[in-house]
């Protein structure tokens, strides 16, 4: 499939149908690039990708399979673990548009969705209404209902809300001949009726009821498939399932091919609308026992025990994933309550009424687990905090990528599920088999659905580590087809079980599926080679086998990750950079589409770093144009479990690119920005003349590509080294509590002096003696810009200055986020030899001033009421580089001690500006749409007398020139 008809051209067919469709159709090699891969280890270029807007463009879609032999791989986030989403046919992605909540019916509760509405934004949809949709996944803030429908998702709810299967009520779909049918429960009588109507509706019905009504073939049927008590059970199609409904079973409840459909994963229908049913909010107290296990062995017993006392929910993590949260910025702070260094953690999540409900609950199962000799600390965690616990636990897939070098954990068995009872000694099994295979699996998630995410450590580049893939794969299946277990839970089959579905459940049953597939999609159009008829499980990876990995020379220090094209690699596709909040990614959350997701870019990157037959294949013009709408916020940095670091992966590209094709003259204009402050702030009346007065300004933007609609910063000077010499005698008396070098950075120093000028008297009078730091430029404008040289120079000029000045006792101090920070990142790439090891030392003693004043506070050397005694309302917005790098909670916390401050933070990720990219013409209508997402609107909205506070210098310059409103620095009121 997805071979054109060779006697057309295969342009103008795809032109014809781009013509035709509301949505998009894209066939370029930068789209065809990004959806050759999802969350799994598999790649294959689709020949197309389409966004349909409608059920209209869905049929169209069919249509044009049928009529030119390609087939449809439908996709929503794209997080699907075993090869669901990649083939190659066309790629219909309803994620971009088809996203809306159609219908709500609190009375009789049920929701109506399309298939890309998310599973976390629907529930923020009926929470207020006290309801919700209960499957609940690891990747909930992206996933979408109608992969959760194809994978018949369960997540971590499971045990007590079941699968997506049974919360959906009808679905309506495009069949393979292009008309719709909606699916939902038929009485015996409806059921006939539908068999008698000559589409391919009536088709379906005939060949099911002629499969099904036989006791010999249902009887067959439920024998081969796993153990009636496995809830997480998606190996093939749900036929046994299926049978035991009516008109087959007498007791059954009535037929609703849903059952048959979900699970599916897109191979019998395309989905265009979902019912589902909705159910009560849970109890809203939970605690959560962390029982710390020395052996996974220890912890399966102590599955079965928690069971026994109704948890809502059960999960393991073992130390292989904990290890990897020990080394994220976003997740180490959650380890808090981790006790030691157990093998494996046990989460048993408690609900009730209320605290001493759960907390009784809890203790009895503690008290119970120590009798028996299971686990060695059992911390209760209550309150805020469980949600800490939940985040570490759902953080696995994308920290998994973290492992060094090329091994990585592979998914590939992680979604067996076995009986509780049986779980023990399935597990002790499986273990041997690892030994046999020498191998030391990662354990994870669903210990109390008998399922846990079993994942072997492999090299997939190695073709001895691709056979190994295989056989580690079908060992398993055996061992599981031996406990009668379901090789699927809730993944699905995709292209890495698919293989092995005969094995489990015999020759007979897997014909009855092709039967199945047959009815439903005669012509083979519907995403082919996933459950049914796959190709071999260890072809057509991300990676040929033995193929030589290539090396570049670079400026910014990429040997821990093991090179730029290693850092790219760590993306695994789970997808966390598609989430709608955050800071990650700013672009991706105002466009909705991959290409601007930290994942779209590494996967371009990946390709063409590793296919590209050019030179310098940084200059291939769709790695531009991936990177493009990258903000270099870095978000990613600190919000990708798998430390993409996007924005360092970018400013390298760029250089790499100029050392080809040479710097654009507005990127010198922008990253020599702090040399040319620096001259016109000799004259600074003129030098704003000409900066903002009507022609000169108009001409220096068109020549320069600035958005007419933007005001150009102004620039000023102050002596500030006069200035601290004249604070320094006004405090000469008193005896300092320490010394601080206070980094007045471009942006402060020529922009906004006047904020220099108020730090500087704050830590005057707050009992500092304040020196000013012996740097001009931080190099964050040529970071940004990919000047590197530049930028490595003036970073080792930095770092050699202050090697000798600070330290504990003189601590660097800076206004600006994204220049002290640099410090602690990017100067740790750019530094080498001695003034890398000099980088390391300085590090942690350059602090933001928020940061500085907190740690006074809470040591006691500062008090409240030193801050400021005048109330004041305050909206705080943070910059980017603060909340990736340190935190915006901090200066919240600052803020919220002085007396008579209240302080609102507003939930905000890029203000849109990001530097010199919301100047940029071409960027300008983006970076508004991004203010717009958030921030502009609470600023907005806010009482004219609230004060409006920003901690970065792009922050005050976006909210002044999107919302008319002057954003001060916290410092020019405290």
């Amino acid at each position: 499939m997805g071979v054109i008809d060779p006697n057309i051209d295969d342009k103008k067919q795809l032109q014809l149908l781009a013509s035709e469709l509301e949505g998009e159709l894209h066939y370029d090699r930068l789209l065809r690039t990004l959806y050759a891969t999802d969350a799994s280890v598999y790649r294959e270029l689709p020949l197309a990708v389409a966004f349909p807007k409608s059920e209209a463009d869905l049929q169209r879609l069919v249509q044009f399979a049928a009529r030119y032999g390609t087939s449809l791989i439908p996709r929503a986030a794209g997080t699907s673990l075993a090869g669901q989403c990649v083939g190659s046919g066309i790629v219909v992605d309803t994620s971009r548009y088809m996203t809306r909540i159609l219908e709500l019916d609190l009375e009789n509760r049920w929701v109506r969705v399309q298939p890309g509405v998310i599973r976390d934004e629907l529930n923020d949809y009926l929470g207020p209404h006290g309801y919700f949709f209960a499957p609940n996944t690891s990747t909930a803030n992206r996933c979408m209902i109608g992969g959760m429908v194809g994978n018949n998702s369960c997540g971590t709810t499971s045990i007590e809300y079941g699968s997506t299967r049974e919360h959906v009520l009808e679905l309506r779909c495009v069949l393979s001949d292009g008309q719709t049918a909606t699916f939902g429960k038929l009485q015996p009588a409806e059921v006939q009726e539908k068999k008698k109507t000559a589409d391919r509706e009536g088709a379906i019905y005939q060949e099911l009821v002629q499969l099904l009504d036989d006791d010999e073939r249902r009887r067959v049927i439920l024998d081969s498939t796993p153990k009636s008590v496995i809830s997480r059970r998606n190996t093939g199609y749900a036929l046994d399932l299926l049978a035991q409904q009516a008109p087959f079973d007498d007791q059954g409840s009535d037929l609703n091919l849903c059952t048959l459909l979900c699970g599916s994963e897109g191979t019998l229908a395309i989905t265009s609308e979902i019912k589902l049913n909705i159910v009560p909010l849970p109890l809203p107290i939970d605690v959560v026992v962390a029982v710390h296990c020395r052996s996974v062995d220890s912890a399966m017993h102590a599955t079965q025990m928690a069971m026994q006392h109704q948890p809502s929910l059960c999960e393991l993590m073992d130390d292989v994933i904990l290890n990897c949260t020990s080394e994220s910025p976003k997740y180490r702070p959650l380890r808090a309550f981790v006790e030691g260094d157990p093998r494996a953690l046990l989460l048993v999540e408690m609900r009730a009424h209320d605290l001493n409900t759960a907390l009784a609950r809890a203790d009895q199962l503690v008290t119970e687990l120590k009798s028996a000799d299971l686990g060695y600390a059992y911390p209760v965690i209550s309150g805020p905090q469980t949600s800490g616990v939940w985040q570490l636990r759902a953080a696995g897939l994308g920290l998994l990528a973290n492992l060094p070098g090329d091994k990585k954990a592979v998914a590939c068995i992680e979604d067996t599920a076995v009986s509780l009872d049986d779980l023990p000694s399935y597990i002790a099994e499986f273990e041997a088999l690892m030994k046999r295979h020498g191998q030391q699996a990662v354990y994870y998630a669903h210990a109390g659905a008998g399922e846990l995410h079993l994942r072997p450590i492999l090299d997939l580049k190695k073709a001895a580590d691709r056979q190994a893939f295989f056989d580690i794969s079908q060992d398993v299946a055996l061992l599981v087809k031996k406990y009668n277990g379901s090789l699927s839970g809730e993944h699905g089959d995709g292209r890495v079980r698919a293989p092995f579905i005969e094995l489990m459940v015999g020759e007979e049953v897997y014909a009855y599926f092709r039967q199945v597939k047959q009815a439903f999609d005669p012509m083979n159009i519907f995403n082919p080679g996933k459950i049914i008829d796959a190709p071999p499980m260890n072809e057509t990876l991300r990676y040929e086998p033995e193929q030589q990995q290539r090396t570049f020379e670079t400026i910014l220090d990429f040997s821990e990750e093991g090179g730029l094209l290693r850092l790219a690699e760590k993306c695994n596709g789970s997808g966390d950079c598609r989430k709608l909040s955050g800071v990650m990614c700013p672009s991706y959350q105002a466009t909705r589409f991959e290409r601007d997701s930290t994942r779209g870019r590494a996967n371009v990157l990946r390709e063409m770093l590793t296919r590209s037959e050019r030179d310098n294949p940084c200059t291939e013009p769709e790695i531009q144009e991936a990177l493009d709408l990258c903000l270099s916020c870095k978000g990613c940095t600190g919000e990708c479990p798998s430390l993409v670091d996007m924005t360092s992966l970018k400013a390298e590209v760029q250089h790499q690119r100029f050392l080809t094709q040479g710097v654009p003259l507005r990127s010198r204009f922008f990253g020599h920005a702090a040399t040319l402050n620096r001259m016109a702030a000799i004259w600074p009346g003129l030098s704003n003349l000409i900066l903002n007065g009507k022609l000169t300004s108009t001409v220096l933007k068109r020549i320069l590509g600035i958005a007419s609609e933007r005001r150009l910063p102004q620039v000023g000077r102050l002596p500030f080294q006069r200035i601290n010499r004249q604070l320094a005698k006004k405090y000469a008396g008193r005896k300092a509590k320490q010394t601080v070098y206070l980094l007045l950075d471009e942006f402060i120093r020529y922009n906004e002096p006047e904020i220099g000028r108020s730090a500087l008297k704050l830590l005057w009078r707050l009992g500092y003696s304040v020196e000013i730091a012996p740097v001009r430029d931080s190099a964050r404008a040529q970071l940004s810009k990919g000047l590197l040289p530049y930028a490595q120079q003036l970073a080792t000029a930095n770092v050699e200055a202050l090697a000798s000045l600070i330290g504990p006792e003189a601590p660097l101090i800076g206004i600006e986020p994204s220049a002290i920070l640099g410090f602690r990142d990017e100067y740790l790439r750019l530094t080498r030899g001695e003034t890398r090891t000099q980088a390391e030392l300085l590090a942690p003693h350059c602090l933001l001033i928020d940061e500085f004043l907190l740690q006074e506070l809470e040591n006691g050397r500062i008090k409240s009421s030193d801050l400021s005694t005048a109330p004041r309302q305050i909206l705080l917005h943070g910059h980017c580089h603060q909340k990736a790098l340190s935190s915006i909670e901090t200066t919240a916390q600052l803020l919220d001690a002085a007396r008579g401050f209240q302080v609102e933070l507003i939930p905000s990720g890029c203000c849109g500006m990001a530097g010199s990219f919301g100047y940029e013409k071409e960027h300008y209508a983006l970076s508004q749409q991004i203010g717009e997402m958030v921030l502009f609107p609470a600023v907005r909205q806010a009482h004219q007398h609230t004060t409006v506070v920003a901690t970065g210098t792009s922050c005050r310059h976006q909210i002044a020139d999107g919302t008319g409103r002057r954003a001060l620095h916290w410092v020019e009121i405290l």
